[in-house]
């Protein structure tokens, strides 16, 4: 990593400011979205095309949002090699909710006291998807104001989502995401080039709080999503020509990838296609029928009156196809074999666009993010990639990191649809409960991961890690694992966590 304490950066602004590594867990369990279908009795293609899913990462009673981000933040730290006394900043976002004043960060806390760093800003920050986008931003500021120390930041998204059975079901999905953040990174946030959008609105929220299942208006939903991007689109095209005016005006042409949110891939690919219908109407009367042939009978349509428009939805999609491939597709990975992770699938689909490029392919390009969270709060920023593509350098270091995900997407078990049934049922009927003991299998999840092992009367969960050393034998496939095994921290051959 690099070091933060230069001459530059302790007389001035610290200079590249943005994502330094990032590591992504998801469950080592998933249920076929083609077996779904047929147990569910529902038509064939109906989750698999419809939806655009093919697989769905989900836990049993053993993993909570404490053990997901246990996990991810471990992992993190342990493959970077930095020291917990390292880390000025820690913030988690998350929608999963498991105690209405005790933070997730609190309980990660636990991983610092053999550094003896309690010196840690953040807590956790709240509303539905978009949790982890605030803390990366938060993270991104900390480090740019006058509160920075000169230690690194670390924003962690994490959630599980579930649903209800019905047709939300599918669209589920559990994950956590953690990004190292400070100066001189491969990935950088640009400055001044965020265009935001937030309104009071009841389209996806969890009222019960009883109940791990939302309150969902689906098709509030998706309008909501899709006039959240209109919005969002224009202020950081307005925001672009501002900081850029003698650039061209902000258009897909301008971005070399758009990595969106993704509740469900189908709708990514709409949205690609929303902004091209954006792009559209932004254009010049004259270079219409140039840019946009067979188009022109669409001028006259507006934004607000076209959010299910099917006939403006399906030419548009077809005249972005060859962008949604090269521009998107890549980023659909982790979405398309885990699901809707909430919080981390914007930061899992960066993560698969990252690790289905070559450094050399990655250098220099411009990024686009859209963070959507119900309520609603959305975002699109930008991130510029380093040049630098040395043997040793940020940007081959953060690739390499990431190029095992397909790896590990293929090492995980495949669940039956009955036991998942059966595994979503468990988890609802023992929702809260204490004290509880949790009866899931430990075999099955990835070594290193950290799993709950008990809620007392007093509803204080406790924690146990799988080991880190020796060989992994997930779903049949061997793989070593190639990290090494950390200390105790309050056992001997199992490492424990109290909450």
């Amino acid at each position: 990593m690099p070091s933060f304490k230069s001459t530059s950066d302790q007389a001035g602004w610290p200079q590249d400011v943005g994502i330094l590594s990032m590591e992504v867990y998801f469950p080592a369990q998933y249920v076929d979205q083609q077996e779904l279908e047929v147990f569910d009795g529902v038509s064939p293609g109906k989750y698999t095309i419809g939806l655009g899913q093919t697989k769905m990462g989900f836990c049993s009673d053993r993993e909570d949002i404490n053990s997901l981000c246990l996990t991810v933040l471990s992992r993190l730290m342990e493959r970077t090699g930095i020291g917990y006394e390292n880390i000025g900043r820690l913030e988690v976002g998350t929608e999963t909710i498991i105690d209405k004043s005790k933070s997730v960060k609190s309980c990660l806390m636990q991983l610092f006291e053999e550094s003896g760093n309690t010196d840690v800003e953040g807590i956790d920050t709240t509303n539905a998807c978009y949790g982890g986008t605030a803390a990366l931003i938060n993270a991104i500021n900390w480090v740019e104001s006058s509160s920075w120390d000169g230690r690194y930041a670390v924003a962690i998204a994490g959630d599980i989502a579930v649903y209800a059975t019905g047709a939300a079901r599918p669209t589920g999905g559990a994950g956590a995401v953690a990004m190292l953040v400070g100066p001189h990174a491969p990935l950088v946030m640009e400055r001044g080039l965020r265009g935001s959008h937030m309104c009071h609105v009841y389209d996806f929220y969890k009222p019960d709080l009883s109940s791990e299942y939302p309150t969902v208006d689906g098709k509030l939903s998706i309008q909501c999503y899709l006039s959240a991007l209109d919005a969002c689109y224009r202020t950081f095209s307005r925001k672009a020509a501002a900081k850029e005016p003698s650039s061209p005006p902000m258009s897909l042409h301008q971005m070399d990838a758009f990595i969106f949110h993704s509740p469900y891939c189908k709708l990514v690919q709409k949205s690609l296609a929303r902004l091209c219908f954006n792009d559209f109407l932004n254009c010049p009367a004259d270079q219409v029928a140039i840019r946009y042939p067979g188009l022109e009978a669409f001028r006259e349509k507006k934004l607000e009156d076209t959010y299910f428009d099917r006939d403006v939805e399906k030419a548009f999609m077809a005249h972005s196809q060859d962008l949604f491939f090269s521009k998107t597709k890549p980023s659909l990975l982790i979405a398309t074999q885990v699901g809707n992770m909430y919080t981390p699938s914007l930061f899992g689909g960066l993560a698969s666009f990252i690790s289905g490029n070559s450094v050399e392919n990655l250098a220099g390009k411009r990024v686009a993010l859209f963070s959507y969270g119900s309520g609603l709060a959305a975002t699109m920023f930008s991130l510029r990639i380093t040049q630098d593509v040395g043997p040793d350098s940020p940007l081959t270091h953060f690739v390499t990191s990431l190029q095992d995900l397909q790896q590990r997407l293929d090492a995980r078990y495949k669940v039956s649809p009955p036991e998942f049934a059966e595994t979503m049922k468990l988890r609802q009927d023992t929702h809260h409960k204490a004290p509880y003991n949790a009866v899931g299998s430990i075999d099955r999840l990835f070594p290193g991961t950290w799993y709950l092992t008990k809620v007392d009367e007093m509803h204080r969960r406790q924690y146990e890690r799988r080991p880190l050393v020796g060989v992994s034998n997930v779903a049949g496939n061997v793989a070593t694992v190639h990290m090494k095994e950390t200390s105790s921290v309050t056992g001997e051959s199992t490492q424990q966590l109290h909450v």
